[in-house]
């Protein structure tokens, strides 16, 4: 099992901290070091920066989001990074959700599978340097009655083929990630819940595409907050409000695909109180309704030992790499967190 490091969002005042973490990432072995987006720092920018400033370790989008950009774009921007960084461009995609899609980008959020599908179409084809054309329900190239032609990518790619990873929660998506993708970017995994949430849903994705799940990477972002196993409880207390966020208050109170993966876990009346908690503004009494053991089985809690001992239980459920978001509040603290992950991986013999 491998390692990477999410840096989450920049321009929240922790920019160059940010990058010191990737330089170390870098140093340490780490394999892959990823860059958000949302409505603020935009991802491209992040890794082209991340992607000077370090020498060995792969940089990728976790995500680029689909109603950001149009296809042939995102397809521009992967040829790019992925030569500006000497063939070291991961390629992560997502549909982000309602709220930012259609408040943020203007774009109906609808059909998230069939615009997934098409998109990650385009983006290969674009990327084989074949004139592009295509026609489907939400993208035809070129448009029909007009002066547009098929164009190719003008620019030869380091790779014409980059891993594509998409991010996926839900069945559906989860199956159709295992079909059409090379990776799945995971959020608030469980060892223990692993296979019933999202292993067979990728196996039957993959089956479809005649593969299995060989070479697929099985791909989670896990909080880490490194310190003694007496104090696991406090140490879980640091990931409250992070998971409150997302279980009570991503997408809304019809669609939120965190909270009904939390159902799916076996934490159905906790995930309902907390998202009537979160939506109606109570977002301490949120957070103190997340069940501790929900964020014990989907973060990296306590002493080097026990964090080893967790990675343990992830590579024998089937994850191929694990990316870590140490807390802290310091660059001490967050370094900190980043080598107990290396040291971890090493103690478990999986490094």
């Amino acid at each position: 099992m491998q390692l990477g490091i999410n840096l989450g969002y920049w321009g929240a005042g922790m920019d160059a901290d940010n990058l010191a973490v990737a330089q170390e990432a870098d140093r340490l072995g780490y394999a892959v070091c990823w860059a958000a987006e949302a409505y603020g720092s935009d991802a491209a920018t992040v890794l082209s920066w991340v992607a000077a400033k370090t020498e060995r370790i792969d940089i990728g989008s976790a995500i680029f989001q689909i109603p950001a950009r149009q296809p042939a774009m995102t397809a521009m921007t992967a040829a790019t990074l992925d030569s500006l960084s000497g063939g070291r461009f991961r390629l992560g995609l997502g549909v982000s959700g309602p709220q930012v899609s259609e408040g943020w980008y203007g774009v109906k959020f609808d059909k998230p599978l069939a615009r997934t599908r098409e998109y990650v179409e385009i983006v290969r084809k674009a990327m084989t340097r074949e004139r592009l054309s295509f026609e489907g329900e939400h993208w035809t190239l070129p448009l029909p009655g007009g002066p547009g032609k098929p164009l190719k990518l003008t620019v030869h790619p380091e790779r014409e083929h980059i891993p594509l990873y998409i991010a996926a929660i839900g069945p559906k998506n989860l199956e159709q990630t295992g079909e059409i993708a090379d990776g799945a970017l995971l959020i608030f995994p469980s060892a223990e819940h692993l296979d019933e949430t999202t292993l067979k849903h990728l196996r039957a994705g993959r089956a479809k595409a005649g593969k299995t799940l060989d070479g697929f990477d099985v791909h989670p972002t896990l909080p880490l907050a490194l310190g003694e196993d007496k104090d696991v409880a406090t140490l879980a207390d640091t990931f409250r409000p992070y998971t409150a966020l997302y279980v009570g208050g991503m997408g809304s109170a019809k669609q939120n695909f965190y909270n009904q993966l939390a159902q799916r876990m076996g934490y159905e009346a906790a995930a309902a109180e907390v998202q009537e908690k979160y939506l109606s503004g109570d977002k301490q009494g949120a957070a103190a309704a997340i069940p501790h053991d929900l964020i014990d089985k989907t973060a990296l809690l306590g002493s080097v030992d026990r964090i080893a001992d967790r990675m343990k239980e992830y590579a024998a459920a089937g994850v191929t790499t694990l990316s870590l978001a140490p807390a802290g509040f310091t660059l001490d603290e967050r370094i900190a967190g980043l080598r107990a992950g290396s040291e971890a991986l090493e103690r478990a013999g999986l490094a």
